[in-house]
């Protein structure tokens, strides 16, 4: 029987809603029509402004909630009437929301995750059954409430015949280990940053939201020492279950560490870069060492410079985007939470606790009937 589901991301880099209408048949995804459509700069200032703490935080948490909740709305209404799709036929949303602060175990906080965008507005103006609040269920019996997405992973990607990672780049990067050998189980694991330090530094010298095809990290020379520094740091070695977030990785974590190293703008951003490419090589190489080919999907796919340096560490392995197995890497994301949307119904688990360290599986969310 085919099912309609929506699923909605907005991830670390806040640049932009993912909106997917996806038809299920089993497990087996089939994308009927997607938009991405950017945040408006305000809100996005807005949002990076909470996520790092700001005066009046109750009553700005407040309005951005709503105000996500009905833009997620808009997108999926606007995709709807782009289709013609009757929204009787949706069987529900999946919501992941605005992550605005994420403290897994471990973390010096409480052990919690919030993310914004009112499924209440989303069901009042759809009029579809909405799924939200995946994380935190997870987080209840243990988990680190993420990665979540490696389930999705190991039912869309996982091969008999090679062993395979699922590299996704978003602000925060993270990699889903799949063994061939059936009696293996998944692994994965936030590996620290994507793009989230490259977006910050580029905001701040070029007035720009990312490096396009990182052309100005391309322009630079890597800065030997920094980047030993910047790898010091105890999050890279410490064993997985672990998941991280922008309230860790930011600004405030980087300036410090570029005291005493005089580096061009340019340099900085080939570090950082470089930090990413080998932060997730090492994750490969230390937790996936028996790897035949890395998927990649996630904003960073677009990173020209990137990938450049992904291939100079991973010389043994084949990396190809997930457009090359039939889904596209911008909206994998997306396509997990309408699957995770449609786990939730039907009342199945919808995380793995090899990934995030949970004691059990747990079916995920909170569900908002229409």
């Amino acid at each position: 029987m085919k099912e309609k589901y929506i699923g909605l991301m907005s991830g670390t880099s806040m640049d932009a809603i993912d909106c997917v209408l996806v038809e299920f048949s089993d497990t087996t995804p089939h994308v009927l029509a997607a938009s991405q459509t950017p945040i408006n700069e305000d809100v996005r200032i807005q949002l990076l402004a909470l996520c790092q703490g700001t005066d009046s935080e109750l009553e700005k948490l407040a309005a951005l909630d709503s105000c996500l909740g009905r833009l997620f709305a808009q997108d999926i209404l606007k995709l709807l009437e782009s289709t013609g799709t009757d929204p009787k036929t949706v069987s529900a949303i999946g919501s992941h929301g605005q992550t605005i602060r994420h403290y897994p175990p471990g973390s010096t906080l409480a052990n919690n995750s919030i993310q914004i965008g009112d499924p209440n507005l989303i069901v009042a103006l759809t009029d579809i059954t909405t799924v939200a609040d995946f994380r935190r269920r997870d987080m209840a019996v243990g988990g680190q409430g993420a990665p979540l997405v490696p389930a999705f992973h190991n039912e869309v990607f996982r091969s008999t015949a090679k062993n395979r990672v699922i590299l996704n780049i978003g602000g925060i990067a993270n990699i889903t280990n799949l063994p061939r050998d059936a009696d293996k189980k998944v692994s994965g694991f936030d590996t620290g940053p994507g793009n989230v330090l490259m977006d910050a530094w580029v905001a701040l010298h070029l007035e720009a939201t990312m490096d396009s095809d990182g052309a100005w990290g391309a322009s630079g020379t890597i800065n030997r020492p920094l980047l030993a520094k910047l790898l010091d740091d105890a999050y890279f070695t410490n064993p997985p279950p672990k998941s991280t977030g922008r309230e860790y990785f930011n600004m405030d974590w980087l300036n410090p560490l570029l005291a005493d190293h005089a580096s061009t703008a340019a340099d900085i951003q080939a570090t950082l870069c470089e930090l990413t490419a080998i932060s997730i090589s090492d994750a490969i190489e230390n937790y996936a060492p028996q790897t035949d080919e890395i998927l990649i999907c996630g904003g960073g796919i677009h990173n020209k410079h990137l990938l450049d340096r992904l291939k100079t560490h991973q010389t043994q392995r084949s990396l190809q985007s997930t457009m090359d197995h039939g889904i596209d890497p911008d909206f994998v994301e997306a396509i997990a939470f309408a699957w995770l949307a449609k786990q939730t119904l039907e009342g199945k688990p919808g995380n793995l606790p090899s990934v995030t360290g949970a004691d059990r599986p747990v079916i995920l969310g909170g569900i908002y009937m229409a």
